[in-house]
């Protein structure tokens, strides 16, 4: 089974079809969205690997969408589209898309253009864990392959959820993570409980790391949607 996970955004219901059943028989998980609405907020609480993104859709504008996500995360965007122009191309990978797919299509060129971007996010990964097996932000240092954390050069001691939970935001620096992301990344689950749980222990990790837990450097909280790591300079 392949790993990567895919929303389908498309509210023609028999190009959705075609789509998420080409992804299905090719062995990839997917979700899907059939408007805007829907479709961030699948993104925000699954965080896929890449979005397969129609431009027409019925509540709001693919464009409009593909800034909202951009906003928070670099989730490889394919926009799917029968606008065909340069000028509406160039306005939606402007907006941060990465790749555009013209309609009608082939079932082939949209495997081909997801094969490419499936070995982009593999490189990106390999580079990644080359290149940051030290994480700094600040005077927070994380070293991954340590599993230890300094604050200041002194070394910090957490439980094992508070360093997951560290680990988690500084790999998605910048990003608002969800509540249900978190948790399931955490516990596996998104239960009420599993919630609570969490702002017990994002509280403890604070006064860990936070010299003003009150008026946090590192971790910000977005009330009612999750936790986003701050990049301090």
């Amino acid at each position: 089974m392949n790993k990567l996970l895919i929303l389908v955004v498309e509210d023609d219901p028999s190009i959705r079809k075609l789509i998420t059943t080409t992804l299905k028989a090719h062995e990839y998980r997917y979700l899907s969205a059939a408007n805007g609405q829907s479709a961030i907020l699948e993104a925000s609480s699954h965080n896929p690997d890449i979005v397969l993104l129609d431009l027409g859709l019925p509540d709001m504008d693919g464009v409009e969408i593909i800034r909202k996500i951009r906003a928070w995360s670099n989730m490889p965007i394919i926009v799917i589209s029968a606008r065909s122009e340069d000028s509406d191309k160039i306005e939606a990978l402007d907006a941060g898309a990465d790749d555009y797919l013209t309609k009608p299509f082939s079932v082939e060129e949209l495997l081909a253009r997801l094969r490419v971007t499936q070995r982009r996010l593999a490189m990106m990964q390999n580079r990644s864990q080359v290149e940051e097996s030290v994480f700094t932000n600040g005077s927070l240092k994380i070293d991954y392959v340590a599993g230890c954390v300094y604050l200041n050069e002194n070394e910090l001691h957490l439980t094992p959820i508070e360093y997951k939970l560290l680990c988690l935001l500084s790999q998605n620096i910048g990003k608002v993570l969800t509540h249900t992301y978190i948790t399931q990344a955490i516990w596996g689950s998104s239960w009420e409980n599993d919630i609570a749980s969490l702002r017990v222990f994002m509280a403890t990790l604070r006064k860990k790391i936070e010299s003003a837990p009150d008026s946090p450097q590192y971790i910000q909280t977005h009330i009612g949607v999750g936790y986003r790591m701050l990049r301090v300079e």
